[in-house]
């Protein structure tokens, strides 16, 4: 595990709604968990558990809890090991459970090392039927004690919360409900902390689900409400199959661009080389920058570079003693800040690299016409045949596809045809399955011949801007350079004009809108200053981008905004890994 600074409980708690709290019952549940195991302790983590519980617990807070080895779970024998218990920390999946059960088979066959060592099973966030059947067959379910880990959210910063579940959109498509299940279990044991959320809107199939749920959920606990002041005043869940539009699209703020080109892990990135970069709002330098457009980036940080030059420039005048000490009182912050704007110059040359090669400025071209002409669908035929022709990632190939489809409300019978042999044939017969799966999805899918909404939907909710000013942006089409992500133009217009007064729109896009109020008790929504913003936090059942993210902060900090907006999500997805998560590619069987 790294050793990435986490942010503490007062830093995460630093806005308007305490994530830190969030964060320090689930803590707390873990802890209180691994007390229940008397002596030593070795965890053996599920892959891919260790970055989001790392921002939970990490490994120093651990050791006092007689945690002494941890390491990655993976077939074959458990490392040599002589600890009172090996605790398995796993998300409800059977590939884990026959891992799991390879481990301790192995162990007992090697015949310990004299200790006796007890095995257990933690789920995060909740034990499975299937899986403890599974262990059952496996024939180890005697040697070890199952339990639930009920860690549901991850907070990535002040304002922004993931359930790091990559797989939901697609669960979803397939028929598997258990995401829903786990966000309403989500939404609903955080408003035992942050209050009742008196105001709840919703869009979508699945988000009304996700609220049916919660319906349910607050009945069987008899109605008890939390007895805590509510932070948060309005709740908008909102599927992603609402707006499929807004995932495709390269993001071009530098966040995004980040996570586009080197995927962001729980708040921190990889690149090259090895070398891990936390990111967070903790960051002074990083908090500036993470928003912007990626033109912007440069001038910012050279901006900066003067600024602290110039700081470092003020010992030559310190002529007194006391200037000296004032001098030598700032330098640790300039040291830090100095450090950081080294480190982001050199994230930002890693990223106009890649984005300054011809194919990533053609697709960029292509995505940009198709968002603002979109009408004749069948003219980017020979452009998206030229990039398969150079093999460029297939992922990228199919997000163009895919924007295409959408945008037009589905593509011409003779056109899918077209685009279906051209990834066969190209790429090979082994991603015909993924092909399926897109379609499924919404994603790649033949017209009814009907008028695409997006022409409506463009023009009702202003979708479309050209000639952005990339520096001082107007409008959130800044994201993308000309489009403003279609959820967050939905979000805003909770506030005003109100849904009810938007009904034609809301209905040209799939699945039910809702609106509903919850029953807030004695504490209810107190303001303790008058005019002070209204604190919204929208749900996205499926994912949610960064430049989604971006749109919504960016509208939180106009001066004019009455709201604040807070966002929560099944997982943070690149148009890449949104694509991939609906990928399988068929391998052929080893003779």
């Amino acid at each position: 595990t790294s050793t990435r600074d986490t942010m503490s409980q007062a830093e995460l708690n630093t806005g308007r709604v305490k994530v830190g709290d969030i964060r320090e019952v689930g803590r707390q549940e873990f802890l209180d968990l691994l007390d229940q195991f008397p002596g030593t302790k070795v965890l053996v983590w599920d892959p891919a558990l260790t970055g989001p519980m790392g921002l939970v617990a990490e490994f120093s807070v651990l050791k006092e809890h007689e945690v002494v080895k941890m390491f990655p779970l993976s077939p074959g024998p458990l490392p040599a090991i002589s600890a009172d218990n090996v605790v398995f920390i796993t998300r409800p999946s059977l590939s884990c459970m026959d891992i799991i059960a390879d481990n301790i088979k192995q162990e007992e066959r090697r015949g310990g090392s004299g200790v006796k060592t007890d095995f257990h099973v933690l789920f995060v966030p909740r034990k499975s039927l299937l899986c403890e059947k599974r262990l059952v067959q496996a024939g180890v379910f005697g040697s070890l004690s199952c339990s639930s880990l009920p860690v549901y959210m991850f907070p990535l910063d002040t304002d922004l919360l993931s359930m790091e579940l990559p797989t939901a959109y697609g669960d979803l498509v397939t028929g598997d409900l258990t995401s829903l299940h786990y966000a309403a279990t989500a939404l609903t044991r955080m408003q035992a902390v942050t209050g009742v959320i008196p105001r709840i809107y919703g869009k979508g199939t699945a988000a009304a689900q996700v609220f049916d749920l919660m319906v349910r959920m607050k009945r069987e606990t008899c109605g008890q409400e939390p007895q805590v002041r509510s932070q948060i005043d309005t709740l908008v869940i909102l599927d992603r199959g609402v707006d499929l539009i807004s995932t495709l699209p390269t993001q071009l703020t530098y966040e995004g661009l980040i996570d586009e080109m080197f995927g962001i892990q729980c708040a921190s990135v990889r690149l090259p080389e090895d070398k891990t970069v936390p990111l967070s709002s903790q960051e002074e330098l990083y908090q500036d920058l993470r928003g912007l457009n990626f033109n912007a980036v440069g001038p910012t940080l050279s901006r900066k570079a003067k600024n602290i030059s110039a700081q470092f420039e003020e010992r030559h005048e310190a002529r007194t003693v006391r200037e000296i000490k004032q001098f030598v009182d700032k330098l640790p912050g300039m040291q830090t800040a100095k450090l950081s704007l080294a480190t982001h110059t050199t994230v930002a040359e890693l990223v106009k690299e890649k984005i300054d090669s011809e194919e990533f400025l053609s697709m960029l071209e292509l995505e940009q016409s198709i968002l603002s002409g979109g009408a004749d669908g069948g003219k980017y035929l020979e452009e998206v045949e030229d990039l398969a022709c150079t093999m460029a990632p297939l992922s990228r190939l199919l997000r163009l596809i895919c924007l295409q489809s959408v945008v037009n409300s589905g593509l011409k019978p003779k056109l899918y045809d077209q685009y279906r042999r051209l990834v066969l044939q190209t790429y090979g017969h082994s991603w015909l399955i993924t092909l399926d799966q897109l379609a499924a999805a919404g994603l790649l899918v033949q017209s009814p011949g009907t008028r695409p909404s997006y022409s409506i939907l463009r023009k009702r909710l202003g979708l479309i801007m050209d000639n952005v000013d990339e520096q001082n942006p107007a409008d959130i089409a800044y994201v993308h350079s000309v489009y403003g992500p279609l959820s967050v133009k939905l979000v805003m217009q909770v506030e005003s004009p109100g849904w009810r007064n938007i009904r034609d729109v809301l209905d040209l896009l799939p699945g039910p809108s809702f609106e509903d109020t919850q029953q807030v008790g004695g504490q209810g929504v107190v303001r303790d200053r008058v005019g002070e913003k209204k604190v919204v936090m929208v749900f996205f059942v499926g994912g949610v981008t960064m430049a989604e993210v971006a749109a919504l902060r960016f509208l939180s900090q106009q001066e004019e905004s009455n709201v604040e907006y807070l966002v929560s999500t099944t997982s943070v997805i690149t148009g890449n890994t949104f694509i991939e998560s609906l990928s399988t590619k068929l391998e052929a069987p080893a003779f």
